[in-house]
């Protein structure tokens, strides 16, 4: 039975745990700034069920990377009378209205809080990587919300998606990865068509992406434009023409900005089977934070990780 002053005798007492010293220490892990800006996700193409459900789990792992963080969706090509797909004028716009509002809740309630600044959200684009006239569109509707938003760069090229699409490409079986670094053991197709829509910009950019990919898998990586009559078959030719024989065709592209059917179809005109696009692979809602973060000037740390 424990005394007023402590457990009884023999009892054991659990004392708080030291933080380890040195460089093994584990950090503190990371929250979103007490008012930071929204993160809203900008998502195009035509808002559907499964869009909704993809841009929901990219957000779901862009919060559980950053506990605290205050995420939004609005839709390129939203219904603005829809509150289930919202455009992105309207996200923005209602962002900034609860800034303010929660300002004056706590003027109102005798609280010291200093007047909002700086950005009420930061636009990410949900596109792997250049597209000019989706760009064009997303940086119009922030700027016909006149609301206080800053908008990111897109998410590519960069190594993790890479990684993404390697996954993708081992799902459809094409390509094999062993289970602890995702390196190549043997691959089933010898030569990858890199697919990508936004023009030659997005080719240019889808390529640099390739190179890392071409290094995980040992084979040779060219980018075509989806949006560009002939590119894909032209881009195949030319790899069967150095050499490669077993094609396979990998979407560098998240999903929602890919125009039904045109992946098939530049598969069947290729002649390759084909991956599927990168969805909600988790790099995907990282490569978002990623951006968030990078414009308010944090570094969040997952959680549960350790430095080495």
């Amino acid at each position: 039975m424990s005394s007023p002053t402590g457990p009884a005798s023999g009892l054991p007492v659990r004392m708080p745990r030291p933080r380890q010293p040195g460089r093994h220490r584990r950090p503190e892990p990371v929250v979103a700034p007490e008012g930071a800006p929204t993160l809203v996700l900008a998502v195009p193409g035509t808002p559907s069920s499964a869009i909704r459900g993809l841009a929901e789990e990219v957000v779901s792992i862009a919060r559980s990377e950053l506990p605290g963080l205050e995420a939004a969706i609005g839709y390129v090509d939203g219904d603005g009378g829809d509150a289930e797909y919202p455009t992105l004028g309207s996200v923005l716009t209602g962002s900034a209205a609860l800034r303010e509002e929660r300002y004056e809740l706590a003027k109102a309630a005798g609280r010291e809080v200093a007047e909002p600044e700086g950005p009420a959200s930061v636009v990410v684009p949900l596109l792997a990587g250049p597209n000019g006239a989706l760009i064009r569109r997303i940086r119009q509707a922030v700027l016909d919300s006149r609301a206080t938003a800053e908008l990111t760069d897109v998410l590519g090229p960069h190594p993790l998606l890479a990684e993404a699409l390697h996954v993708r490409l081992s799902e459809a079986g094409l390509a094999r990865a062993d289970r602890a670094r995702l390196f190549t053991v043997a691959t089933a197709a010898d030569g990858i068509v890199l697919a990508t829509v936004g023009g030659e910009e997005a080719v240019q950019a889808a390529g640099i992406t390739g190179m890392l990919l071409a290094a995980r898998l040992a084979v040779p990586v060219m980018a075509a434009a989806l949006d560009q009559d002939g590119s894909i078959a032209a881009t195949a030719e030319e790899l069967r023409a150095s050499g490669s024989s077993q094609l396979a065709l990998a979407p560098c592209l998240v999903g929602p900005e890919l125009p039904e059917g045109l992946l098939a179809a530049a598969a069947a005109e290729a002649g390759c089977p084909v991956a599927e696009p990168l969805g909600a692979y988790p790099t995907i809602g990282k490569l978002v934070l990623s951006q968030y973060t990078t414009t308010l000037g944090i570094s969040p740390q997952p959680q549960g990780a350790q430095s080495r």
